[in-house]
């Protein structure tokens, strides 16, 4: 196992937002003992350190890169951080409450009234208009239907689509997809937005647009994004790189916000 490594906010910065502590994720590689299993004569099936003893300390306000290669541990440490995965040890906090001590129904609330997650696949439902794909999140925490279409209109209003509220994914280009996207995960108000490869997806120019767009209706609120996109990290505070589910360097970077 790869040693601890720890990034952490300046000393005179308020109290992190998000804190993962010594978190490690491991998965097994299927079931039933392979072929490598049976060469080496093990009984268990070979684990992988997704995420491999890694501390880290988010500010309120922060954007924070991940960086690194396919398969480095960006979108799994994404997913412990929000609460979509529990780690398999260490423990991963929100302000001051261990989303290890919250029951599953707990986490799927907390992560509906404080986290908006923006899916690289962008993950809408394809039966619905981008006005009700938007307003999703609002639907679970009980908000009324009228208030549900006016904050839904107005966020896609904001982000240049107030004339595609009543498409459908299929009827929107790639990049209409993504805005749709970053309007369902900021529609409650998110005091943390998690961002897996927001520009994955996209060509270099359109994926330029939707960062620019990111930041501006993103502003003042604390941003997590996982790339290995060069262009997209340069909107980051600071750039943690990953590297076999473990930390290696960390990189701090003036951004003009």
């Amino acid at each position: 196992m790869a040693g601890a490594a720890t990034a952490s906010v300046d000393s005179d910065s308020s109290s992190p937002i998000v804190t993962a502590r010594d978190v490690t994720k491991v998965y097994k590689r299927g079931s039933e003992p392979g072929l490598i299993g049976r060469i080496v004569g093990r009984s268990e099936p070979p684990a992988v350190h997704a995420v491999d003893s890694v501390s880290l300390e988010i500010a309120p306000g922060e954007i924070v890169g991940l960086a690194g290669s396919s398969g480095s541990g960006k979108s799994t440490l994404l997913h412990l951080l929000s609460g979509l995965e529990q780690p398999t040890a260490g423990t991963v906090s929100f302000r001051e409450t261990d989303l290890a001590a919250l029951s599953a129904r707990e986490r799927t609330r907390h992560r509906l009234e404080n986290i908006g997650i923006v899916f690289q696949r962008f993950h809408l439902l394809d039966s619905l208009s981008a006005r009700a794909n938007v307003a999703l999140p609002l639907v679970e925490l009980g908000v009324p239907k009228r208030e549900r279409r006016k904050r839904a209109t107005e966020l896609l209003e904001r982000i240049g689509l107030g004339d595609r509220i009543t498409h459908r994914p299929g009827e929107l280009s790639g990049g209409e997809q993504q805005r749709v996207a970053i309007a369902r995960a900021l529609i409650t108000d998110p005091a943390l937005v998690i961002a897996d490869e927001p520009t994955g997806e996209l060509d270099t120019a359109t994926g330029q647009k939707i960062l620019e767009e990111f930041k501006q209706v993103a502003e003042n609120r604390t941003i997590v994004l996982a790339s290995h996109d060069q262009e997209t990290l340069e909107i980051c505070d600071r750039v943690i790189r990953l590297r076999d589910g473990a930390i290696t360097t960390r990189q701090t970077q003036e951004v003009n916000r």
